[in-house]
C-alpha cells in the first residue's frame, strides 16, 4: 500500500503542478496577445470616421458660410479707411463672397466729391479699376440736400 499510495500522491502533484503551470502560460499567451493588438492599434491610426451622406441644400448653405467668412476683412477695411475721406458717409457695406463684391451705400454733399471718392477706390489696390457707380439721388426733403449712392467694388481676381 505505501508505495501504491505514493505513486498516486506523486500523479496527484504533477496533475497540479501541470495544471498550475498550464494555467500560467495561457495567463502569459493572453497577456501577449493583448500586447499585440495594442501595437497593431497605436501603428494603424485612429479609425476612420463614418461617413454621413449630407444633403446638397446643406452642403451648398455649408460652403456659403465658409465664404463669407473667408471675406477678406482686413483688406477692404484698410482700402476703404484709406480711401473715404472725411466728406463721405459710408451707410452701408454689402458683401456678396461668391460674387466677390461688395455694394457700398454712402452720402456727401455734392456730385463732385461722390467722383472723387469713386476715383480714389479705384486706386485701391484691392478694387482696381472694378469699381462702379449704380445708382445716385438727392435727398431733396433734407434741408441740407445729401446726396446719397451706391457702387459696386469687386476684389480678387477679374
Amino acid at each position: 500500500w505505501g508505495v501504491g499510495a505514493l505513486g498516486v500522491m506523486l500523479t496527484v502533484t504533477a496533475a497540479w503542478s501541470g495544471s498550475a503551470a498550464l494555467q500560467r502560460q495561457q495567463l502569459r499567451e493572453g497577456q501577449l496577445q493583448r500586447a499585440q493588438q495594442r501595437v497593431l492599434a497605436a501603428t494603424q491610426g485612429p479609425a476612420p470616421a463614418p461617413q454621413t451622406p449630407i444633403a446638397p441644400a446643406q452642403a451648398a448653405a455649408v460652403n456659403a458660410a465658409i465664404l463669407q467668412l473667408n471675406l477678406p476683412w482686413r483688406d477692404v477695411q484698410d482700402a476703404l479707411a484709406s480711401a473715404t475721406p472725411p466728406g463721405i458717409a459710408l451707410l452701408a457695406l454689402e458683401p456678396d463672397a461668391r460674387k466677390r463684391v461688395l455694394k457700398i451705400t454712402a452720402e456727401t454733399t455734392g456730385s463732385d466729391s461722390m467722383v472723387a471718392y469713386i476715383a480714389q477706390l479705384k486706386q485701391q489696390e484691392l478694387f482696381g479699376t472694378r469699381v462702379q457707380l449704380l445708382r445716385h439721388e438727392i435727398n431733396a426733403l433734407d434741408p441740407n440736400k445729401p446726396l446719397r449712392f451706391q457702387l459696386e467694388a469687386h476684389w480678387g481676381a477679374p
